[in-house]
């Protein structure tokens, strides 16, 4: 008799309602400030049962929403029983999208059934929020806390039983079309409501899988939000763990938070199954007539095989658990401030009350470089993006710096000028429904726990940090410039930015080059490309250098060599980081460096020389445009203002964001110039009688007599404000703007001119001081 407050079936998916729901959602997800993004390939989304760790109440109802929208799959999930307790709207709705109660007696068979349709099936294991995250014991073993017991446990092992009862019910059927019993095999298909005895089959014969998942929320914020604001107002009065779970949650809705959703490889649920579980099997099936028979082999067994086999599905299901939980927290995304939380932890272990900042931000660096080569970590995509990572030394990380307020706010940790210092409370233990509020740093450090490498990383790169190596570093910042290009093409590759792709023809390759000669004179060049090109204009020119002795490195100016739409976004202050980066690289393989910049890249190279940079010792500037042949362009401030206004009226484009542009070089320059390139070039220029009497190293000034886009006018104007007693300048016979990458005039050899004079003014000098020769040339 059915002693279930349930009945014996439960209602189907009503699939008219599913999908209202899942419009309706995808209406909600559009409002919110959460990022979604799953990490799934699509063999791994064809599997049956997925299971997620469990952070938020949030996070419940949105797996089945992205697999229908990756798979047009409907899915299940299992609620609490609470739930259902009452016929009123709520109970009906989950009922009818697929919700079963979770002490229904008949839970398996049911969900089996869903499994054997088609249907996918949501479970989160660890029965229960996770709120600190912890996972692993002392010991070193995972468990989790339970409200319930208020002690540490495994996770379930219900989806390890599942599997195998799906999998032993697989069994049967195929067994029964072996004996061509055609009476058992309609009545499954007629139970399932399977199309076919066919169709049957076939499901009979694919493998059932489970998918280990993780949800990764960052970061967590813990900051009073309009939900919890609103709750407030209206309530009584709200209980610790209530206000704890409005903050979080509430934050994790509305403040920008990303949550990543990684599967893992699947896991087959008789992946431990040995011969004698096989054999049990194969003489149990033949007394099979139901999905009720699978799953009561152990709790009423018709005789000892069947209790034999239960035994062995209870000991397998174990097994099965350890694998998928193993694998679960394998996947969490790891990001900046897991790193950080489990450095300041690992001092703490050691003993220390605090941390230099540089030293901080030196060792986040390293760990983060050596964690992108590792392929057995997932990183969140702000440690792939050199934009979201390579300002740690400068202090100026946004992401890094909210976690350091947070820590202060919550009284972990304080700050002087150079460094952290720890306070008591980061080693005292939290309640587990605060601790998210309390100690978020805990709850950082808790979830990184179960990556060894992390942590391996981490203390690894202390010890460089103590003996850095210059060269290395600087192998690793000119990897962030070609990380940065990968980045900006992926980001700018979206059907959002296709109204301009057509127009393009650009191929050249736009990375940025770094090229040792094979006998070195000790001099470097860096060489700066000009607006709407890319490295790819001075390449040749590079390599010309190379093989005179010169170490050359070719920046690439952010926005160039993508997409037009990249090119709008950035400012000039954006391009000269670029120039000081590329800098800074060539500083450290070469003792004495020239500048040599073309067009944009002449103005930029002129800030540069300003910047009285020991290492710098001379300027060349090719083309720059400080005026121009089209007097059109210096209506570029009023235009640009015009679509800022438009912009801010409206979210559609401004009055004209793009400007034809015929280029001469159209495989390496963009044929849609952005007006807001204009504008921020001229934004540059209007800094010159500022910077160019700053300007006191050699100089050289070139220009074509006849360019077609820079008025020669500019070039005597530039000559006559620089502050350099060493100058000079030379006009080219050309018709043509790009003379420095086409050698126009003989222009590379005018620049070497200029090069061998300064370089054997400064060996003498050399010379005269002592300095190796090895160092500043012969």
């Amino acid at each position: 008799m059915n002693k279930s407050p349930y009945p014996h079936d439960w209602p189907d998916i009503d699939t008219k309602l599913y999908n209202r729901s899942i419009k309706l959602f995808n209406a909600v997800k559009n409002m919110l400030s959460v990022k979604l993004d799953l990490h799934a390939d699509q063999q791994v989304l064809e599997g049956d049962i997925f299971l997620f760790n469990h952070f938020s109440r949030f996070e419940t109802f949105i797996p089945q929403f992205l697999i229908y929208e990756k798979t047009g799959a409907y899915s299940c999930a299992i609620a609490s029983g609470e739930f259902f307790k009452e016929d009123n709207v709520l109970s009906r709705y989950l009922q009818h999208v697929g919700v079963f109660p979770h002490n229904h007696d008949r839970l398996f068979p049911l969900l089996a059934g869903q499994i054997l349709r088609g249907r996918k099936v949501i479970i989160f294991p660890e029965g229960g929020m996770v709120k600190d995250r912890r996972v692993i014991d002392k010991r070193g073993h995972y468990s989790i806390y339970s409200r319930v017991t208020g002690n540490r446990r495994k996770l379930h092992t219900g989806p390890a039983v599942l599997g195998q009862g799906v999998e032993t019910f697989k069994a049967a059927i195929r067994y029964a079309h072996s004996q061509n019993d055609v009476a058992l095999l309609r009545q499954w298909k007629d139970a399932l409501q399977i199309d076919s005895i066919d169709h049957l089959i076939a499901v009979a014969h694919k493998p059932t899988l489970m998918v280990p998942a993780n949800i990764t929320f960052y970061p967590i914020r813990s900051s009073e939000n309009l939900l919890f604001k609103g709750v407030e107002l209206f309530s009584d009065g709200l209980s610790l763990r209530q206000s704890e779970e409005l903050l979080i949650e509430g934050n994790i809705m509305l403040k920008n938070t990303d949550m990543d959703i990684r599967m893992g490889a699947p896991v087959d649920p008789c992946c431990v199954w040995d011969w004698r579980t096989r054999y049990l099997m194969n003489s149990v099936i033949p007394e099979i007539n139901t999905l009720d028979d699978v799953f009561t082999l152990n709790s009423r067994p018709k005789n000892w095989r069947q209790r034999l086999l239960g035994s062995y599905f209870i000991k397998n299901a174990q097994c099965s658990r350890d694998r998928y939980m193993e694998a679960i927290y394998a996947n969490v995304t790891v990001n900046l401030s897991h790193l950080a939380a489990t450095l300041i932890m690992h001092y703490i272990g050691q003993g220390q009350t605090h941390i230099e900042k540089d030293k901080f931000y030196s060792i986040l660096y390293i760990a983060i470089k050596h964690l992108q080569t590792n392929t057995v970590i997932h990183l969140h995509r702000s440690l792939l993006n050199p934009d979201d990572y390579s300002d740690l030394f400068k202090a100026a990380n946004k992401r890094f710096q909210y976690f350091i307020c947070a820590a202060k706010e919550a009284a972990l940790i304080d700050e002087d000028e150079n460094s952290y210092r720890f306070l008591p409370k980061l080693c005292i233990e939290s309640d587990f429904d605060s601790i998210r509020l309390e100690n978020p740093i805990a709850v950082y450090n808790n979830e990184a726990a179960p990556l060894h490498t992390v942590r391996d990383a981490l203390i690894d790169a202390i010890g460089e940090c103590t003996h850095a190596d210059k060269n290395k570093l600087a192998a690793w910042h000119f990897e962030d410039e070609c990380r940065t290009l990968a980045c900006e093409k992926h980001a700018y590759s979206k059907p959002l930015f296709d109204d301009v792709r057509h127009d393009e023809a650009a191929v050249a390759d736009p990375t940025p080059f770094f090229i040792q000669p094979e006998f070195s004179n000790g001099f470097g060049v860096l060489l700066v490309h000009g607006l709407l090109a890319s490295p790819a204009e001075l390449r040749a020119y590079g390599e010309y250098l190379v093989k005179q002795g010169y170490t050359v490195l070719g920046i690439r100016l952010k926005g160039h060599g993508t997409s037009p739409h990249a090119l709008r976004d950035q400012s000039w202050e954006d391009w000269y980081g670029c120039v000081q980066r590329g800098f800074n690289i060539l500083k450290v393989h070469c003792p004495k460096i020239f500048v040599t910049g073309f067009s944009t890249g002449g103005a930029l190279a002129l800030k540069l020389a300003a910047e009285h940079y020991p290492e710098m010792i001379g300027v060349i500037a090719v083309s720059v445009p400080l005026k121009f042949v089209n007097p059109a362009f210096m209506l570029v401030p009023l235009l640009h203002g015009t679509n800022t206004l438009v912009g801010w009226v409206s979210a559609f484009e401004g009055v004209k964001p793009f400007i034809d542009n015929e280029p001469e070089h159209p495989a390496i320059n963009y044929r849609n110039t952005p007006v807001r390139a204009l504008y921020e070039l001229r934004l540059l220029i209007a800094q010159f009688d500022e910077l160019l009497p700053r300007v006191n190293m050699p100089a050289l000034i070139l220009y074509g007599d006849e360019d077609p886009i820079v008025s020669p006018k500019g070039a005597p104007i530039i000559m006559a404000k620089l502050g350099s007693k060493h100058k000079q300048i030379h006009a080219v016979k050309s018709r043509r703007h790009g003379i420095l990458m086409e050698n126009i005039g003989g222009i590379w050899d005018v620049i070497d001119g200029f090069l061998n004079e300064l370089r054997a003014l400064h060996v003498k000098e050399a010379m005269k001081l002592g300095t190796h020769s090895s160092q500043l040339g012969k």
